[in-house]
């Protein structure tokens, strides 16, 4: 890079006489290098290599001992970046203190008289100035003749822009010319714009989708971050940010970021381009398929809350959904939030995975425990459990007898005294009350409860004064199919296995109320007087007859006999 301080004096590099001008010098130049161009206006110009480029200035070897010069602005302004080796379009202005040809990009001339500003007012044609100083109201510009440029006219946005142009050559328009009091107004808003026009219509043309391309955020919004990407700008939208999942994009970016970006759309109708900055970088799921598997416990956080469900994020990129009725074992969620909310840290373990949809099912309640596990073995037929009334339908009322664990309490099971139309008229929602398993289904997650199976009866007290094995009288209330029913006092029944051999009499009992005390005494008499009939006399209904006790179940109170 060259360095200003060590350039060799550009008056020790010529020959020229001390009265040469520089006219005289770029026409000597303009005659002996055959590199130089003609342009479409008849004028020469000439091709300047860049060789050296600085902070603020570029040099570039014109063919002469010393080099030219351009400010940086002069590429930035038009969406260029200069590098070394450019062959640029140039011609030359004058020379600077240090001996330097001042060079200009513009491809527009700067009017010698009168005659040629008419010429360019009546073509609205471009010209060239060069701005001399800020005045009241706008700016002081030479043309060849001086000329007033509105501040409005300027395309400076404050008054410090402004102060920058003065110095500056510029391209402008003539938009009032009064030769007779050599009166000129030039606007250089307008040229420029239609440059920025111009420029965004060329780098339009050459952006193309798939391209990774390096820009500088410009703006920031809620839904995505701009990107300026050459002199023209792109979209980032915030779903394109990250494979993680991004609230804002001001928590990601900030303005003035130097990013690589991959285009993903050009629409060049409507002069949109959208950017993708999550797409330079591998996408999370192409592994998660072996990753994650079905039954695995995980970690992860709560990103968002939907009516149906919380989605949770596992790493960044992967997330999965825990539905509203994975949630908990114990009571119906209506809403997720009122479990789990945005930010949250959880355990959860993986239910399904689909690698085609990039789909994680994912449950809450899973990872806390499946209370019917503990349940199966604890929960036996006739153990006696206790808890509160959660909920009361027509057909029954549901009792919590552990996290997650409800049993059902038939209608016909609550009351042995009376008869029950509705659970609620003897219970109410938060009661806490004692039951009688009756079954347990783990498979179907059902559990039947009896709460009239804990009144004691005289069944009760039967089975408790007797035991198997033991000889008791009884009278066949029912004989049929092999089996008889045995009422072996009030309230009391039992049930025996009769003997193929054995001849069956249908006789129906006698209807009408038995009196069961004379019965009582009865049986008493006969099996003291040995009455009772034999073993092998023939069974009907109404015989008394004695049984032995095989088997006896308190919990279902059911007794089991055998004639004797």
């Amino acid at each position: 890079m060259l360095d200003r301080d060590h350039s060799v004096d550009p008056e020790s590099q010529t020959t020229n006489e001390p009265g040469e001008s520089f006219g005289d010098i770029l026409s000597q130049y303009e005659q002996s290098h055959s590199h130089r161009t003609e342009t479409d206006e008849g004028r020469k110009a000439l091709e300047g290599t860049v060789v050296a480029i600085t902070g603020e200035s570029v040099f570039l070897d014109i063919g002469f001992k010393t080099e030219g010069i351009l400010p940086v602005s002069a590429f930035t302004a038009v969406g260029e970046t200069p590098k070394r080796g450019d062959k640029v379009p140039v011609s030359i202005k004058g020379r600077d203190q240090e001996g330097y040809y001042e060079l200009s990009r513009l491809k527009v001339e700067r009017p010698k008289d009168w005659s040629s500003l008419e010429r360019a007012f009546a073509d609205k044609a471009p010209i060239a100035g060069t701005v001399t100083a800020v005045v009241k109201g706008g700016l002081s510009v030479d043309v060849g003749v001086r000329a007033f440029m509105p501040a409005s006219r300027s395309g400076a946005r404050d008054a410090a822009e402004m102060e920058k142009l003065v110095g500056q050559e510029i391209r402008c328009r003539v938009i009032k010319l009064d030769t007779a009091d050599e009166d000129v107004v030039v606007d250089r808003r307008a040229v420029v714009e239609e440059e920025e026009r111009a420029t965004k219509e060329k780098r339009y043309s050459t952006i193309k989708e798939g391209e990774t391309l390096q820009g500088t955020v410009r703006s920031l919004t809620d839904y995505g971050a701009f990107v300026d990407i050459g002199g023209i700008d792109g979209l980032l939208r915030v779903a394109d940010i990250s494979w993680s999942h991004v609230n804002k994009p001001a928590d990601v970016l900030k303005v003035g970021d130097r990013i690589d970006v991959r285009v993903l759309k050009v629409d060049l109708e409507k002069k949109r381009i959208s950017l993708g900055l999550k797409q330079l970088l591998p996408h999370p799921w192409d592994l998660a398929g072996e990753k994650y598997q079905a039954g695995q416990r995980v970690h992860g956080t709560v990103t968002r809350v939907a009516d149906f469900g919380a989605f949770v994020e596992l790493e960044k990129g992967v997330e999965g959904l825990i539905h509203l009725s994975e949630m908990s074992w114990s009571k119906k969620v209506r809403k997720p939030s009122d479990v789990v909310k945005p930010g949250d840290a959880v355990d959860v373990v993986v239910l399904g995975v689909n690698t085609a949809d990039r789909r994680i099912s994912l449950g809450l309640k899973q990872a806390l425990g499946d209370p019917w596990v503990d349940a199966a073995g604890k929960l036996t037929v006739g153990a006696v459990v206790e808890g509160p009334v959660t909920s009361i339908q027509k057909f029954g009322a549901f009792v919590q007898i552990a996290e997650g664990v409800e049993g059902m309490v038939h209608v016909g099971d609550i009351s042995a005294e009376k008869r029950i139309n509705h659970p609620q008229d003897v219970l109410k929602v938060g009661e806490v009350v004692k039951a009688q398993v009756l079954e347990v289904d783990t498979a179907k997650r059902r559990l039947r409860l009896g709460m009239k199976q804990l009144v004691p009866t005289s069944l009760d007290e039967y089975i408790a004064e007797h035991k198997a094995g033991d000889v008791v009288t009884g009278r066949m209330t029912d004989v049929s199919g092999g089996r008889a029913k045995v009422e072996l006092g009030e309230g009391v029944h039992g049930s025996c296995k009769l003997d193929p051999e054995s001849k069956e009499e249908a006789e129906k009992p006698s209807e009408g109320r038995v009196d069961l005390s004379a019965l009582t005494s009865k049986l008493q008499a006969r099996w003291k007087g040995g009455e009772a009939g034999g073993k092998n006399e023939a069974v009907r209904s109404g015989q008394i007859r004695s049984f032995r006790i095989t088997k006896m179940d308190p919990a279902t109170k059911r007794i089991e006999l055998e004639l004797v």
